[in-house]
């Protein structure tokens, strides 16, 4: 059995997200989809939204299981027995970085292979990031998130700036 995962902070989830899980589950039996909490950056959403958001939004997938973790990918992979890390790669300057945290997570584990998937052109500029910055000044971005994220950024208005 092909297990692999997905990781990122999904702070919101965006439709660039929801088409790498898509294309995923698609290539492997089991993905796992795993939010993270990283203790660099500021979160919008705290970590249990975030997987309830990724709950509901993977919904129709069925071997699609959604985590939230505040560890190394690599202990959740080792975890769940899964060897295949997909990472979405949008610019060159993504695949560069990605593949300077691929070497990292082969040298601490060297079983783990990391998975490029392209982003769908139509999703190269999403990042959430921009979304987070362009809902703060009642931008719609629904062009970029699911009507489920629009809504909850809506929610989340009053506590911007």
């Amino acid at each position: 059995m092909r297990k692999a995962a997905f990781a990122g902070s999904f702070d919101p989830p965006t439709l660039g997200h929801i088409d790498i899980i898509e294309r995923a589950a698609a290539l492997f039996d089991e993905l796992f989809v795993v939010a993270a909490e990283n203790s660099q950056k500021k979160s919008l959403f705290p970590l249990e939204e975030r997987v309830k958001m990724l709950e509901r939004l993977t919904e129709s997938f069925k071997n699609v299981y959604i985590f939230g973790w505040d560890s190394l990918i690599t202990d959740f992979m080792k975890a769940q027995n899964a060897l295949i890390l997909v990472r979405g790669v949008r610019t060159q300057a993504d695949f560069a970085y990605e593949t300077e945290i691929a070497a990292i997570y082969k040298t601490i584990d060297p079983r783990i292979e990391t998975v490029f998937l392209s982003s769908t052109p139509k999703f190269l500029a999403v990042r959430s990031s921009t979304v987070k910055e362009l809902a703060a000044f009642h931008v719609d971005v629904s062009s970029m998130v699911p009507p489920l994220v629009v809504k909850a950024l809506s929610k989340k208005s009053t506590s911007f700036k």
